[in-house]
């Protein structure tokens, strides 16, 4: 059973195993969740492959619990090693063909806990569309009865306040009553930023490796989550350089090289992160202006300084995400702590 490769393809309802030794395909039958779970555990150690999903990581938990060796293979692979049309048993087949590649590279995976601390991102996330989609809604409403909202008159809260309490306005009561009830829609919205950005903070604490992360330039609590799960987790694959890291979150050039001609172009529009990427160049722009409206104290400092005079603040706060993101790597895979070289006095 050690030669074994069994590739799992995850349903809603039925999961598709199908098992392969001996360089042939021994079976490839759907299961029951429930039957799944009693397949591993009558079954002896082998090596079980899933393609990455939204229950990939708690079935590869499950899986190596029971003692089977359990990896995660990319979707992208899977589709391109895909033969014929797309059915459960064509799945479950490359994902047996996608792991017997050379030089594969599958993905970690996520614990319980750092499953978690993404949930809460993603529910903040959320609710900050939400928010916006909220707020948009109100204004556009609002000036179609010429109630214009500017900081002038008390931005959004002020304008919703005086319009409901105006009584010569000509706003009848069964619209006022359902203007009231989006304003406290867009209220409770905005509340549960609130919590989700406390129970963030509160989280954070408890992971020593996403807690030094903060101590960067430009990284907040939410960068450093955000990096822990990229990286920490592998959540973006397995890899062995800082750089390689950078390049799939799009903070370095598109390499179009062919016939040993290396041909550089822009940054990447389209990555699987581009939250991440926003945030992370969001957090470095902010660094970059710190760096250039005080005295340098260190010497990324002036690395930033005169990036920023031969290229300006947008491409140096790109680069310092970029070497955010190769920092954070190195002291994710090796253990070691960020300390600033200040400059000599």
């Amino acid at each position: 059973m050690k030669n074994t490769i069994v590739g799992v393809d995850l349903a809603k309802h039925v999961i598709q195993v199908c098992s392969f030794s001996n360089k042939k395909v021994q079976s490839n039958i759907d299961m029951t969740p429930a039957k799944f779970t009693e397949w591993l555990t009558v079954t002896n150690s082998v090596t079980i492959v899933f393609e990455a999903c939204g229950t990939s990581n708690y079935w590869k938990q499950k899986a190596i619990s029971l003692g089977h060796d359990a990896r995660l293979i990319s979707p992208k692979l899977v589709s391109a090693v895909r033969q014929n049309q797309k059915t459960d048993k064509n799945d479950a087949l490359a994902i047996v063909q996608a792991a017997l590649l050379p030089d594969v590279t599958f993905i970690s995976g996520k614990s319980t806990e750092q499953q978690q601390l993404q949930s809460i991102v993603r529910l903040r996330e959320l609710c900050i569309k939400q928010k916006t989609a909220a707020g948009n809604q109100l204004i556009a409403l609002l000036s179609e009865f010429n109630i214009k909202t500017s900081s002038r008159n008390g931005s959004l809260n002020g304008v919703i306040t005086a319009t409901l309490e105006e009584a010569e306005n000509g706003l009848s009561f069964e619209f006022r009553e359902a203007l009231s009830a989006a304003w406290q829609h867009y209220l409770s919205i905005a509340k549960s930023i609130s919590v989700y950005d406390s129970c963030l903070e509160k989280a954070i604490e408890k992971h020593a490796d996403c807690k030094k992360l903060l101590k960067l330039e430009g990284v907040g609590v939410l960068n450093a989550i955000n990096l822990y799960i990229a990286l920490g987790c592998a959540d973006l694959g397995t890899f062995s350089k800082g750089k390689d890291a950078a390049a799939c979150i799009g903070l370095t050039p598109i390499q179009h090289s062919s016939g040993g001609k290396a041909k550089l172009g822009s940054i990447g529009k389209y990555v699987k992160n581009g939250i991440l990427r926003s945030q992370l160049i969001t957090g470095a722009m902010s660094a970059v202006n710190h760096a250039v409206n005080r005295k340098a104290k260190t010497k990324k400092d002036i690395w930033i300084a005169s990036l920023v005079c031969r290229r300006g603040k947008k491409c140096a706060a790109v680069a310092l995400a970029n070497k955010t993101v190769r920092t954070a790597f190195a002291m994710l895979t090796q253990g070691t702590e960020y300390k600033a070289e200040l400059v000599e006095a």
